[in-house]
């Protein structure tokens, strides 16, 4: 299907998306409940990762939270997209043959609008964009979902967390309503989540990596929750984490990537896991008969 077609097919079913799959808050800690399945890249399975299309298909499959990637441009814009360099993704090395190594802080916001994003994952989905910030923001907004935004290597880009907070703020995501439970930032710095959690103290963060038991406390001072690879999780890990409480008073969460498969994915909940960040949601949901 057309990415246009795919745009206006989930516009149309939004109605009976929201009504099927409202709305759910994470829950750390809480015995019993299955883990929210959060859409990693949109749905990346079955669209082109970090786009927008792979946001209506998140929506089209009812999953109500998905994962980005936001990295800056040479000239300060913020856009979606995951390796600091666009050769993976886009066709930035047909359009500009003499920019190696095709870094994104090196091309201009009007230079990566003209890439296409889409063709690499399959022909239906030439001419995709990588979209901005706003742009991405305003699509997950369209379909009601929530959003645990990941800053990229802040080391390359300094001062984009006041930048990510400002355009979170003015595109509505910093009200009570998102803050209570439909927006985390997370980073694998922990040095770029305490300059978010010393900026805007109300929005939810989180440490991508798994810190020490021992260093837990220190995190916990900053960050909402944890977020490690599945690989190197345990029961015992979790539990750790939930056995302490976060800037907000609530126990440290866990959302735990990337995990593709069923029998991972009830590994991962028998942990305890309050989060499981997947390629294939659908899939995912159905093992765990998750929200």
């Amino acid at each position: 299907m057309h990415v246009r077609a795919v745009a206006a097919l989930t516009t149309a079913l939004l109605g009976a998306v929201a009504l099927l799959f409202p709305t759910s808050d994470a829950r750390a800690g809480d015995v019993g409940a299955a883990p929210l399945v959060v859409a990693h890249r949109g749905a990346s399975a079955y669209a082109p990762e970090n786009t927008l299309p792979a946001v209506d298909a998140a929506a089209l499959l009812g999953v109500s939270w998905v994962e980005n990637d936001v990295q800056r441009t040479k000239d300060g814009e913020l856009v979606v997209i995951h390796d600091d360099s666009l050769r993976r993704t886009t066709d930035a090395e047909q359009v500009f043959p003499g920019r190696a190594p095709w870094k994104v802080k090196d091309f201009t916001a009007a230079e990566i609008a003209r890439l296409d994003a889409g063709s690499w994952f399959g022909p239906a989905y030439a001419g995709t964009r990588v979209p901005t910030l706003e742009q991405y923001l305003r699509r997950v907004g369209l379909h009601r979902q929530n959003l645990l935004l990941e800053i990229k290597s802040p080391e390359l880009y300094p001062g984009i967390e006041r930048q990510t907070l400002k355009v979170l703020g003015n595109e509505g995501w910093l009200d009570h309503r998102h803050l209570a439970g439909r927006l985390v930032v997370q980073s694998f710095s922990a040095g770029s989540l305490r300059i978010v959690h010393d900026l805007k103290p109300g929005v939810r963060t989180a440490l991508l990596g798994k810190p020490a038991v021992s260093d837990l406390p220190v995190y916990a001072a900053f960050t909402d929750g944890i977020n490690p690879s599945y690989a190197s999780i345990s029961a015992g890990y979790v539990s750790a984490v939930h056995a302490l409480a976060g800037p907000h008073g609530s126990p440290l969460s866990v959302f735990t990537w990337t995990v593709d498969d069923v029998n991972t994915a009830r590994r991962a909940a028998g942990y305890g896991v309050d989060g499981v960040i997947t390629d294939k949601p659908d899939l995912v949901r159905a093992a765990l008969q998750a929200p």
